[in-house]
């Protein structure tokens, strides 16, 4: 009886002391920056195939926008590289998975690409969020906003007088005379080939006086077409 009760002081004694080694301040740190560092070199990894699959696009690359309502096939333009790669580098790494079309307006267009609408707390804000950068305008006279043209969100003309666009919010023309007036004032990167009536689908849904849907439209993912 006393060599059991001393056993299992032992072991009671063994976990307490590893209970103490897991809650050590300095050794649960180096755990911290351990795992940080293993997160940053798998991040850097990823960018790199993304980045390697961008270079082997071609020309114009074609991205299916799967929504909630329909795909979209998209085209990107060549003579807007800029908007292009970055397009493309948004897709191939998922950042648009779950994001909505937080701005309809029929007879007008569609706007998405906010990741501040993957959380619905977020909404006074819809509209306002991106990465921290923006692209230069790339504005080419025969890229028009036709029905289905794919273009690039940005802020006004006062507080942003070069016209650079959103790092990411993007928007598909629904109505050519509707936008005629952006011609030259917003970048178009690209055009619809398939699913102009999944445009026109989504520009009559009920929205709020906000032009934000009542009922959430969502982008499921952006994904190079097969």
């Amino acid at each position: 009886m006393k060599r059991f009760l001393t056993i299992t002081l032992c072991c009671l004694g063994a976990a307490a002391l590893l209970a103490g080694c897991g809650n050590n301040p300095e050794k649960k740190a180096a755990r911290e920056a351990a795992k940080a560092a293993s997160d940053s070199v798998a991040a850097a990894e990823q960018s790199q195939r993304i980045m390697d699959k961008i270079a082997k696009l071609p020309e114009e690359p074609v991205f299916d926008i799967i929504t909630s309502m329909g795909v979209i096939k998209v085209k990107l333009y060549a003579k807007t590289p800029k908007h292009r790669e970055n397009f493309a580098k948004l897709a191939l790494s998922k950042y648009y998975d779950g994001v909505l079309f937080h701005r309809v307006i029929d007879g007008f267009m569609i706007q998405g690409g906010d990741p501040l609408t993957k959380n619905p707390a977020n909404k006074a804000r819809f509209g306002t969020g991106g990465p921290d950068y923006t692209i230069p305008a790339e504005f080419v006279p025969e890229y028009t906003h036709k029905k289905g043209a794919l273009a690039a969100a940005r802020r006004g003309d006062t507080v942003n007088p070069y016209k650079e666009s959103s790092g990411s919010q993007f928007y598909l023309v629904q109505d050519e005379m509707g936008c005629a007036a952006l011609n030259g004032d917003y970048t178009v990167f690209g055009e619809t080939l398939e699913g102009l009536d999944v445009i026109d689908k989504i520009a009559a849904v009920a929205t709020d006086n906000r032009n934000c849907p009542l009922q959430d439209v969502k982008i499921v993912t952006i994904k190079l077409a097969e």
